[in-house]
This record gives C-alpha cells, structure tokens and sequence, in this order.
C-alpha cells in the first residue's frame, strides 16, 4: 500500500488551485441516471470516490467516456437494481443511486454501504424519507431491499439536517408523482447548484439552499451541462495550511463566500489573509489567539473542517475546545496528533480540549478516514524530522493528487 513520507518545517510559498467539489460531482452523476440523455460533467475531480462511484454507475448500466476532468455518460437502459457488495463496501456514495433506480425501475438492492469510519451514519433517515414517498423497504442480512411501484410526493420532516438525505430525497421526488415538501431540509451550497441544473432540464423546485424545500413532480428530465464548483472544504484546507506555514500561500479557484465561518475564526485568532472574487492569500502568523469552535450545518463552521483546524489550535496560545456536534467518532483522531507531541484532552466524543502551542514531532502513523487523514498530512508538514502517513488511499478519496501539487508550493512530501 502506498504511504506519505513528509519532511516537516519547510515553508509554503506560492499558487496552489481548488479542484471541483466531491460532494458535488457525486451528487450530479447520481443525477444523471434520472435521465436516459447525456450529460457532460466538466471541473470534475480526479479522487478515487468518483472514480468508485461511476464503476458502480457502469455496473448498473451506464455508460460512462472520461478524459480528464471532463465525463460524459448515459444511461439509456438499467440493466441490474442490485448494487454491486463489493464496490458499495468501497463507498458510502452508492446511497445516492437509490432513488434513481426506483424513479426507473421500481426498485434497488442495496448491501450494507462502507465510507468512512467517522462515528455511526445510519441510513434510518434515507428509509423514512423513501417510505415517506411510497416506498416499501425490508431489511434483510445482505442489505436492504427498496420497492416501490410508484413513487408519490409527500410532506417530509428531517428530524436533523442531513445534506445528502436532502439531495437524495430531492433529486427522487423531482419525478415522483405529485408534490413533495421537505421541512428542516439542508442549506449546503452544493444542494442549489443540483437543483438549478435539474430545473435547467426540466424540475420543478423551489426553495432549494433554504429550509423548506418545494418540488412539483414531473413525468421525465432531460440532461445536459453541469460544471461542478470548487471543493470549499478543499479550500479551506489550504487556507489552514496557509496558516501554518504560507510565506504567503494563495488559494485560487474558490468561493471564499462558502467559507466565512473559516474567516470569521480566522479573524478571532489574528490570521493574516486576504479576500479577493475568487482567492484567498493566508500568510504565517504568529502568536495565534486560542478559541472556541462547534461545528454545524451550513452555514455554520463545517465538519469537514474540523480535523485540519484542530491542528491549527495546537499552534495557538492558550486553551481552545472543540466541539464536533455532528459526528462523535470525528475526534479520536486526535490521540495521533497527542502521539506527535500536542497536548489534546479528549473529553468525550464531542469534545477536546487542546492546550497549545505544541511542538510536533514527526511519527509514523496511518490515515483512519479522508478528513483527519489530509489532517496527518498538515501536522507532518509543520512537525520536526519525518513523518510517514500509511492508508493514504483514504486521503485519495478526496484530494487529487495531493503530494504533487503541495510540492509545487514548496513542500517535501512524497509517495512511496
């Protein structure tokens, strides 16, 4: 298995790119089955979760033509409702295929889904909403069955805000018969550009980046153009890492209006950056102030964020407590952050206390998901000596290429 080998203390300087949003692109090619038209997908990144997502498209039935960051694909006929075990074990994304395959065919097959191991993420929320809308659903020990002979639009309440529990329910009920009202419904600025482009082709939704969500059902939709936006978590990312070590370090290709809790943080600390249309610069500061941070929905400060900001307050003065509200296995990486020398009290699974600053020391350690695996991969670009990083396949999940494109800005990182 490949690893990162990393060589800490070198500064960052330089020009580094957000690619397009995995949660994006994911969302949109599982879109596409809606349709028996073609669909250009362009701004596409090349991860391996897209990569595992349209190998379980193909299986069903899709025909997929990549060429870079550009996809076209179709899917004229479906050919199998039963997702395939050993490629939904890879990825937690085939969720999103459900609704899909019971628009087209009436029902899905779907074994036990994998992802990340970042605290218990039940699909309780996806059978309600289905069921909600008509669907039968029976749990059996290889997964589960969804049934459905027709779908019917219906009033849904997300007892917590779920983004892809909202996109999955959204995009199914666009082609259900009637009209569906999702309450409590998520705000992330993927969930807009989906229904935008899904209006674009013939959907009837409103309300999409609010709470309430409207969608009038219509009989089919065509396809077309889709650019997926830049990865705001990627963004952010970089920015934090600009933190660190920028001398400066420019983040290009961005919207730096999906980060503003990020610069509202940034702004407590004393971090030193610069907005601009589509950049941000962040520069090395010190001393950096300690704060208090809880991660919420959008437009609050966003999970995806957190790993990576909590190495940043082990360089900062003083006491800061993070506290993960979403999911409660998200902190226990820090216990390898404590191994490199940062002084972390885990308090419970919500919440860790962090004294700083810490010296880190570079370790041998192994990726436990994508986030805090990127997260590792910061901590060993600001620690002493060397830091080698196992499991990096989950790291690959999410960020293209990564070792090349920080070397481009000065860091000593490899694969091996």
């Amino acid at each position: 298995m490949p690893k990162f080998v990393i060589q800490g203390g070198r500064q960052l300087k330089g020009e580094i790119s957000v690619n397009g949003a995995k949660n994006a692109a994911l969302k949109i090619i599982a879109a596409s089955l809606l349709s028996k038209e073609e669909i250009k997908i362009t701004n596409v990144p090349e991860i391996e979760e897209i990569k595992r997502l349209l190998e379980l498209c193909e299986s069903v039935g899709s025909r997929v033509e990549r060429r870079g960051k550009e996809i076209k694909m179709s899917t004229p006929e479906i050919l199998t409702t039963d997702l395939a075990p050993e490629l939904v074990k890879k990825i937690r994304a085939a969720l999103l295929l459900i609704g899909p395959l019971l628009i087209r065919k009436g029902e899905a097959r779907l074994p036990h889904p994998g992802g990340c191991a970042i605290g218990e993420r039940p699909i309780d929320l996806f059978i309600d909403g289905f069921k909600r809308l008509g669907a039968e659903v029976v749990e059996t020990e290889q997964g589960y069955h969804f049934k459905a002979e027709k779908l019917r639009g219906a009033t849904f309440v997300f007892p917590i805000i779920s983004v892809t529990a909202t996109e999955v329910l959204m995009m199914t009920a666009a082609l259900a018969e009637g009209t569906t009202v999702l309450k409590n419904a998520a705000c992330e600025p993927e969930i807009p550009a989906l229904a935008e482009y899904l209006n674009k082709h013939g959907a009837k939704i409103s309300g999409a980046g609010m709470h309430t969500i409207t969608i009038e059902g219509v009989k089919e939709l065509g396809a077309g153009e889709f650019e997926v936006m830049p990865d705001r978590v990627e963004a952010g990312s970089f920015a934090i890492l600009g933190a660190l070590l920028g001398e400066p370090l420019r983040v290009n290709n961005c919207r730096p209006e999906h980060l503003e809790a990020l610069f509202v943080m940034f702004d407590k600390m004393g971090v030193d950056y610069k907005l601009g249309e589509n950049w941000v610069e962040v520069r090395r500061f010190s001393p950096l102030k300690a704060v208090n941070v809880t991660t919420h929905e959008y437009p609050g400060f966003i999970t995806d964020l957190q790993s990576a900001f909590t190495v940043l307050l082990t360089q900062a003065n003083g006491l800061s407590l993070v506290h993960e509200a979403i999911f409660e296995g998200r902190l226990f990486f820090v216990d390898k952050l404590k191994q490199m020398g940062a002084q972390i009290i885990l308090c419970d699974p919500h919440r860790a206390v962090i004294n700083g600053p810490s010296k880190l020391h570079g370790r041998h350690l192994e990726s436990p998901d994508l986030r805090a695996g990127f997260a590792l991969v910061i901590a060993g670009l600001i620690a002493d000596a060397e830091t080698m990083i196992d499991n990096v396949y989950q790291i690959d999940r999410g960020y293209e290429k990564i070792e090349e494109r920080l070397r481009a800005v000065g860091a000593e990182i490899k694969r091996i």
